[in-house]
């Protein structure tokens, strides 16, 4: 980077923010966004969400989170401190590049090492576990009529769903499906490629998009490789008819943060809530884990108006929402494990 460019960046930057004023503004971050009501819509099979304006407090106010600003900044004091450590001592002599004489070889320049900037800093996301180590099972054991084998098999396909719904980089931003369908039971799989991004599915099925979690095809990328996950699976003996088997419910948050792509002072997070559930069981032999519901409980942080089945993010920039006006009730919490009753777009506080 020529001088002048990083001199120019240097001193916008210094201007704007310092250290410890990130870190103080790291501290007040959640109780400030708290206070801001946020956007929420609940369909039958899916909520889906809008608005997560991710901010941080800083000297004067609020002002929008930008990952590459602030890591810029700490960046660019490495930079100038690297030189300036001892600007103001005299005893310090002039800067190497301001000496006749070349820099003597025991002379090493002050480094300091750049401070990064989470993503997920002043959420409580901020303490969820990296991708899959977030989705802890419960224990194997026999139960309702199933072998200790049989009910280990279902609870591996339950965390490799969830893997594939909501972890896959292929689902998440390439559109794709087959980490997924590729798990279902064979008829189950049918049915649910048959309606797989069905603008009119047939009645009493629905878009099966919504069991997955996928960006909208060009309106988003990863800041970062890492999605935080908190959670829980429950397992509980089933009877359903003549079938007795397992009943396992998964609850799990998954906190993505995402921008336009290339355009990184759009950063967001979004906070998807898979509350699904599955059943496992013998039938003439052969053990059935079919997927009874999945993904239902919601995205906060994506558009209302849109109603496709893949996650269309609200950035602050983004065009009015058409459902916003009719958004009602009390602001919700995205960090909330408690599954909502409640249908249509719902405010909630800040992602």
């Amino acid at each position: 980077m020529p001088d002048d460019d990083l001199d120019r960046r240097f001193n916008e930057l210094a201007a704007q923010i310092s250290v410890e004023e990130r870190r103080r503004a790291s501290r007040a971050a959640h109780a400030e966004w708290a206070a801001l009501p946020r956007n929420r819509r609940r369909r039958r099979w899916r909520i889906t969400a809008l608005v997560a304006v991710v901010a941080v407090a800083a000297t004067g106010g609020l002002v929008t989170y930008r990952p590459e600003l602030l890591e810029g900044a700490v960046t660019a004091f490495s930079e100038r401190l690297a030189g300036t450590a001892d600007r103001d001592d005299p005893s310090a002599g002039p800067l190497p590049g301001e000496t006749a004489g070349p820099v003597p070889e025991e002379t090493t320049p002050v480094s300091v090492d750049p401070v990064k900037v989470s993503p997920f800093e002043g959420s409580p996301a901020m303490d969820y576990p990296d991708g899959a180590d977030g989705l802890v099972m419960p224990p194997a054991k026999a139960m309702g009529g199933l072998s200790e084998e049989d009910v280990a098999a279902a609870l591996k396909r339950a965390k490799d769903l969830l893997k594939a719904s909501n972890l896959d980089r292929r689902v998440l931003f390439k559109a794709g499906h087959k980490p997924f369908s590729r798990l279902l039971d064979p008829e189950e799989r049918e049915w649910f490629l048959k309606n797989l991004d069905r603008r009119k599915p047939r009645k009493g099925d629905f878009n099966t998009r919504y069991w997955l979690t996928s960006f909208a095809p060009g309106t988003a990328e990863p800041v970062t490789d890492v999605i935080k996950v908190n959670g829980r699976t429950k397992l509980s003996p089933l009877k359903d008819g003549r079938r007795t088997g397992v009943r396992i419910k998964v609850n799990y948050l998954f906190v993505y943060a995402v921008q336009r792509p290339g355009r990184p002072y759009t950063a967001m997070r979004v906070v998807a809530h898979n509350a699904g559930e599955m059943a496992a069981y013998r039938e003439n032999g052969r053990l059935v884990i079919w997927v009874r519901n999945w993904n239902g409980d919601g995205t906060a942080g994506a558009r209302c108006d849109v109603d496709d089945g893949f996650v269309h993010p609200s950035y602050e920039d983004s065009p009015e929402d058409r459902e916003v006006a009719k958004a009602t009730g009390a602001p919700i919490d995205p960090y909330d494990l408690e599954e909502s009753e409640q249908e249509g777009c719902r405010l909630t506080t800040g992602t």
